[in-house]
């Protein structure tokens, strides 16, 4: 999985890219006499935790092609990361409705990749943390940016079904959401058809 990363990691890939491209190796000493032992350490740990870079042997590494670094940003990650959550939570709105339909109604693209997860309010410290964490931009309630973000939506109160290892608004609920907007009438007819009067 690839993540973003700060300003100085960005500058050091670039240094190791620019100087070894992709065929030749480097170690941690090509920073000796740049940065501190321990920012040294730190750039290294990022890098490789991030997927910029590689390792080859013990202490030898190689920089990953910027072309697969590039995709990586843009690729879909927080369904994945949500399996490792500790703390109640539901996808809502459009969210459940992909989710529920088998993702035959798909609302994202590369460029613009909004989740809608409810959260309880208790947990919002928590679920920011989680994110920041992993590098995933998320707002409360409202905002936006380029490729994948979350909105968390704080309740009092959850009551999530789970399907595929998710946790999810209720099927009714989520049926509920697609009868109401054209655009989702694809995807309500195909809920309907596939969970029939479990669904009503």
């Amino acid at each position: 999985m690839i993540n973003e990363i700060p300003q100085y990691c960005l500058r050091a890939y670039a240094l190791f890219y620019s100087k070894y491209g992709l065929r030749e190796s480097f170690k941690q000493s090509e920073l000796d006499w740049i940065v501190s032992q321990s920012m040294k350490k730190k750039i290294f740990a990022l890098l490789l935790k991030s997927g910029w870079i590689a390792k080859e042997s013990r202490n030898t590494y190689r920089c990953v092609e910027p072309d697969k670094i590039m995709k990586g940003l843009l690729e879909f990650k927080v369904p994945e990361v949500m399996k490792e959550a500790t703390m109640p939570y539901a996808f809502t709105n459009l969210s459940a409705v992909e989710i529920w339909s088998d993702f035959s109604y798909v609302q994202r693209g590369k460029e613009r990749s909004p989740y809608f997860i409810k959260v309880l309010k208790k947990d919002i410290k928590y679920w920011r943390e989680f994110f920041n964490k992993r590098n995933i931009p998320n707002y409360i309630k409202k905002g936006s940016t380029i490729g994948e973000f979350v909105i968390l939506i704080p309740v009092k109160s959850l009551h999530p079904e789970e399907k595929e290892s998710l946790k999810v608004e209720p099927l009714k609920e989520t049926l509920r959401i697609a009868k109401e907007n054209e655009m989702y009438a694809y995807a309500y007819n195909y809920m309907k058809d596939k969970y029939g009067h479990a669904a009503i």
